[in-house]
């Protein structure tokens, strides 16, 4: 039985700025970003009859929209998006395959194997987190991590909003890249 609902009518007004946030330090142009939330918006109107309920509403626009990110990447063909594709979709030859958020959701795909793979994925994780610099890191754990908000994170460092969107995406960056080398 589902527990979340969907009202495309409050999209804008609760998700829009998430969903922003979320989109530029992954392509760095503010348009691009913009019509990437759109398209997200579009899309979940079209799918709104695959909702399951299973996730949140913001969970389950976060899963389409990190699609639509892939599909930018692979449009201009880029390393970048190419590393996300390999993050976010696997194809284990059984089938079309899976995105990664939809394969980590179902809790009866687990296994001895995912469990040692997820494992030794984490350790990688946090041995590219120790390679970044301090405040970088401690900064990169406190958004995506522990979950800290914007307000807060900026009042703890002394930083603006759009520094520590800077330091994010910096820390993406490196950590993706420390990811292709130790961990693809």
């Amino acid at each position: 039985m589902s527990t979340n609902t969907i009202d495309p009518n409050t999209w804008v007004d609760k998700y829009s700025d998430y969903l922003f946030n979320y989109t530029i330090v992954r392509v760095d142009d503010k348009e691009i970003a913009q019509d990437l939330v759109q398209e997200t918006f579009f899309a979940g109107l079209k799918s709104m009859k695959n909702f399951k309920g299973e996730a949140s509403e913001r969970t389950w626009l976060i899963s389409i929209l990190k699609r639509k990110i892939i599909d930018y990447y692979r449009k201009i063909n880029s390393n970048k998006g190419k590393a996300e594709v390999r993050m976010n979709y696997i194809n284990d030859g059984e089938s079309e395959g899976d995105w990664l958020e939809e394969r980590v959701s179902d809790p009866f795909d687990k296994n001895a194997e995912s469990d040692i793979e997820n494992t030794e994925l984490g350790t990688a994780i946090f041995e590219c987190i120790d390679k970044l610099p301090e405040k970088q890191a401690n900064i990169f754990k406190m958004k995506t991590i522990q979950g800290f908000d914007t307000e807060t994170i900026c009042n703890e460092y002394g930083i603006t909003s759009s520094n520590l969107w800077v330091i994010i995406h910096r820390a993406r960056t490196a950590m993706a890249e420390c990811l292709e080398k130790n961990w693809f």
